[in-house]
């Protein structure tokens, strides 16, 4: 058994090296790798070789196979990604929409659809070298249009973009997302003739389940527990609306929702002990085969069946390949311990995946059916009080043992997810999805099913607004996360209390992390990749303020429900003191609703008009020249608006929220200080000049993101800054920062970082450079090269969830 873990374990080790790289190496190098695990193969047969230098040697010659293997992938995969010579371009091609299209709303507003495209040169015609094969587009339909449906081929044009996502501490990674999805770029559909071309074909699923889609919706209308019949019937979590979704994250139920590799994991464990309880009624059944391996065998086919009717994403697909490769190994005629048997599921999950191991799904996947597997073979139970005995049992043990796990992964974790998934397992798994599925048979279901989901939706909001319902902790250093899961896997193995006990000890380096703070009389800035918006938090050593929140993508997307919350509690940048709103532009307040929902600052400090809607209930300031406040040896000073900006304004041109923008400086006690100018324009910085501000700063955030309107030449001049942001989106459609705002800065010596270049961008008072996200901690798989050119007309880009 030793010599068949070694090497699997060697794979596994190979592969997650690979993904610690900032970069693959030269190409001859993993043909070298797998050419010296050919050489060194033949040592296996030497027979004085004892068994430690046998395992070792198995051990690297696994570790050689898995990094050169995944070094020939993923060069392969890098190899199709679309370069920067056809970004901005616009081609028409022959495009087939791939998979289930799903509905988005856009920055204004507009219903729009997120469509995978499968792309071909159109008869006669040939594409431009490093055309992708495969893209995710956005398109809005114009009214008398047919819609984009499934399986179906269009003539199309389309704007092409890379896509290098968003980059924040502990946030969600795009690019590694596009790379294991083969999405090889993005696109926009442009307005243009359009043409459909053919058809879908009939053997088509996914043509199939926009079917049942409009079937469903047509008789339950959108959203609610129409949107979660949806998304567990056929894999449509856009049907969802938003405050379902974050009522089912609090409750700790997302999973079920999400037809991830933990939901599946556990869908056909419940369907294999159904299966085999009824097969046990049949003697002749049991004659025929025993109802272990019967049991099995259905939660194996129940689940593939329900992951390809649900989208066969690739977490369903890596949950499926696992499932079939334990129970493959149980019921053969192999006697391997369960470990075993599980970590060559896990090898062969990799092999067909190997961007699995980055993937939150496969860890939860996988310690579910660990954690089970380790209390042994489940002896029947006689008289239901056992059985529900036996279910609390289990269901606290997964529940518990991967608390840790949970709260690595996501920094948060539902502290009544034990009630709440004890009461929904089996009320989503066995009631509510059968129901959901057998509506295509018998529509009277659904409604029957709709019904229960309203009621079961309700009973989750309950539960998550119970007080202390949802834990949040900071990120932990590794090495309280490793022993946090040791702990968590005593707590739950089947040892002697003593033993179990000791896990314990090995459990308050993830729940008490330390944070680190300034010094008193120092302070940070953060400003967060927000795309096309502003967010910056500055922190002291005992207190925390949002200069603005982001922008809104569209309903349920925006930039403080994505970014600024997991952000700042990824961080332990909690509590929130202050909220600073510029101007009531949607892409200075667009996040700021979620962020007042769910962190409630003691103060609201803003230019917002009187009855602005995100002021009410809310204790709120003005801003206004000369408010000044000291918080532990630094000093905040409001310099714009003045009062006369208060006014209603008596012309088109002054009633601009942009003249209303807070101007913040900020400065420490040794006199290094930072100004964050909100959208001012060159009348504002000819005023603040007129009215003789103290300007000077070390770091300037662009005002305007570093549109034309702002950044005079004697604005420059008067702050004099070392360093400077621009807060845009990669080639956004205002062209920001603009090429002449930026050549005026290069003149003045003035080095200018752009976060769609750097990601988030962090810098401590009395340092002399800057950190930037995409430089920290660079991954192979991240977009290189990225310039920041002016794209007029194209859309904002929608973050995926």
């Amino acid at each position: 058994m030793l010599m068949p873990t070694a090497f699997m374990l060697g794979w596994l080790l190979g592969l997650a090296s690979l993904h610690q790289l900032a970069q693959l190496p030269p190409s001859p190098w993993p043909w070298l790798m797998l050419a010296g695990c050919g050489l060194l193969a033949p040592a296996l047969l030497l027979r004085r070789l004892p068994v430690g230098g046998r395992v070792a040697l198995l051990l690297a010659l696994g570790t050689l196979a898995g990094l050169g293997s995944g070094c020939l992938r993923a060069e392969q995969r890098l190899q199709a990604r679309m370069g920067p010579a056809l970004e901005g371009q616009e081609l028409e091609v022959q495009a087939e929409v791939m998979g289930l299209p799903q509905a988005v709303q856009g920055f204004a507003g507009n219903a729009g659809w997120r469509l995978v495209l499968g792309l071909e040169a159109l008869p006669g015609q040939v594409l431009p070298a490093g055309v992708p094969e495969q893209v995710l587009a956005l398109g809005y339909p114009v009214a008398g249009q047919p819609p984009w449906r499934a399986c179906e081929r269009w003539r199309l044009r389309l704007r092409l973009q890379r896509s290098p996502g968003l980059a924040n501490p502990h946030g969600f990674d795009q690019a590694l997302w596009m790379l294991e999805q083969g999405l090889q770029a993005r696109a926009q559909i442009r307005p243009g003739p359009q043409q459909r071309l053919a058809g879908a074909t009939w053997h088509c699923l996914s043509h199939w389940r926009e079917a049942w889609r409009e079937r469903l919706q047509a008789r339950l209308g959108h959203g609610g527990a129409s949107g979660l019949l949806t998304a567990l019937s056929v894999g449509d979590q856009s049907a969802i609306p938003a405050p379902d979704w974050q009522v089912c994250r609090d409750a700790g139920v997302a999973h079920l929702v999400a037809i991830s590799g933990l939901h599946i994991t556990m869908f056909a464990w419940g369907v294999s002990a159904l299966a085999t309880a009824l097969w046990r009624r049949s003697e002749v059944l049991c004659l025929a085969c025993p109802a272990p391996r019967a049991g099995a065998w259905l939660g194996v086919l129940a689940a593939t069946a329900y992951a390809a009717f649900a989208g066969w994403g690739v977490p369903a697909q890596r949950t499926v390949w696992m499932l079939l490769g334990l129970v493959w190994m149980q019921q053969g005629a192999w006697r391997w311990p369960w470990p075993l048997r599980l970590l060559t599921a896990a090898w062969v999950v990799c092999l067909l995946d190997p961007w699995a191991l980055c993937q939150a799904g496969f860890w939860l996947s996988f310690g579910a059916v660990a954690l089970l597997m380790s209390q042994g073979d489940a002896v029947p139970r006689q008289g239901w009080r056992a059985r529900l005995g036996a279910l609390l049992r289990e269901q606290g043990i997964v529940t518990l043992g991967l608390a840790p796990l949970t709260l690595i992964l996501f920094q948060q974790l539902s502290l009544v997810g034990l009630l709440s998934n004890l009461l929904a397992i089996p009320l989503v798994s066995f009631v509510i999805t059968p129901l959901a599925l057998a509506g295509g048979v018998l529509p009277l279901l659904w409604e029957a099913g709709a019904w229960l989901g309203s009621h079961w939706l309700s009973m989750m909001g309950t539960m998550a607004n119970w007080p202390m319902a949802v834990l949040s902790l900071p990120v932990a250093p590794a090495w309280a996360q490793a022993a946090a899961l040791v702990g968590a896997a005593l707590l739950v193995a089947p040892l002697p209390r003593s033993l179990r006990l000791a896990g314990l000890p090995l459990l308050p380096g993830l729940l008490w992390p330390l944070v680190p703070h300034p010094s008193a009389g120092r302070f940070e800035l953060l400003a967060a990749d927000v795309g096309q918006g502003a967010a910056v938090l500055v922190r002291t050593e005992r207190h925390l303020l949002l200069y603005d929140a982001g922008p809104r993508w569209g309903s349920g997307a925006d930039a403080g429900q994505r970014v600024l919350l997991p952000l700042m509690r990824a961080l332990g940048w909690l509590p929130l003191d202050q909220l600073m709103l510029s101007h009531p532009d949607l892409d200075h307040v667009g996040g700021a609703a979620a962020v007042l929902r769910q962190l409630r600052p003691a103060l609201v400090r803003s230019s917002l008009p009187p009855g602005h809607a995100l002021l009410q209930g809310l204790l709120h300031t003005p801003c206004e020249r000369g408010q000044r406040w000291v918080w532990d040896g630094v000093r905040f000073e409001v310099l714009h608006p003045g009062p006369a900006a208060l006014v209603p304004p008596r012309s088109l041109a002054a009633a601009r929220p942009n003249h209303r923008s807070c101007v913040l400086r900020i400065t420490d006690a040794q006199g290094h200080s930072a100004l964050l100018t909100g959208d001012v324009e060159a009348p504002d910085e000819v005023q603040m000049l007129a009215q003789g501000q103290v300007l000077p700063s070390e770091v300037l955030l662009l005002p305007h993101h570093g549109s034309r309107t702002s950044s005079t030449q004697a604005f420059l001049d008067a702050v004099a800054p070392r360093l400077a942001l621009a807060q845009a989106g990669y080639r956004n459609r205002f062209g920001h920062p603009h090429p002449d705002v930026l050549a005026r800065y290069r003149a003045a010596g003035i080095p200018v970082w752009q976060t769609a270049g750097c990601g988030a961008w962090r810098w401590r008072s009395g340092e002399v450079w800057p950190s930037c996200e995409r430089q920290r901690d660079p991954r192979y798989w991240q977009v290189r090269d990225l310039v920041a050119q002016p794209a007029p007309g194209e859309e904002p880009d929608l973050p995926d969830p």
